[in-house]
C-alpha cells in the first residue's frame, strides 16, 4: 500500500522524470545545465523564490553527474576561479562582468562570496557548469 505522497509522485513521475532525475549521459547533463542556466535567470538570488529548491536539487543532481564523469578535487569557490584565470592567462581587470578589480581582488582571497549573477557570468565566459562554484 502506498502513501498519499508516493501515490502523488508515482501519479507525477513521468512528467518530471528528466528534471529530477541523475543525468546518465552529455546529452542528459547538457539539458540539464541548460535548465539550470534558465533557472539562475528566472530565480536570481532570490532564495525565496517558489523555484528555488529546484534550482538546489538540479545542481546536486549536475554535480552527482560531474563527480563520476568529471572528478576534481573540491576547492572553495575562489579557487576555482583563480584556476580559470591563470588557465585564460586573466587578471582582474579582465572580468568586468563580476564586479570591480577591488571586489574580484577580494572574491580571490576569501573575503567575498560570489553571487548567483557572478556565478553565472563565470560559468558562460569559463564553458563550466555553475556548479564548480557551488
Amino acid at each position: 500500500m502506498m502513501t498519499p505522497l508516493l501515490a502523488k509522485t508515482v501519479n507525477h513521475w513521468h512528467s518530471v522524470e528528466d528534471v529530477l532525475s541523475i543525468p546518465h549521459s552529455k546529452i542528459e547533463y547538457q539539458r540539464m545545465l541548460n535548465l539550470l542556466d534558465e533557472l539562475l535567470n528566472v530565480v536570481g538570488d532570490d532564495e525565496t523564490h517558489i523555484l528555488a529548491g529546484l534550482l538546489e536539487t538540479l545542481s546536486t543532481l549536475i554535480e552527482v553527474y560531474e563527480e563520476e564523469h568529471y572528478p576534481v578535487a573540491d576547492a572553495p569557490a575562489h579557487e576555482v576561479l583563480r584556476f580559470l584565470m591563470e588557465e585564460h592567462g586573466l587578471t582582474a581587470y579582465d572580468l568586468p562582468e563580476i564586479g570591480n578589480q577591488k571586489d574580484i581582488l577580494n572574491i580571490l582571497i576569501g573575503q567575498f562570496q560570489l553571487n548567483v549573477i557572478q556565478i553565472k557570468s563565470l560559468s558562460q565566459r569559463f564553458h563550466v557548469s555553475p556548479a564548480v562554484f557551488l
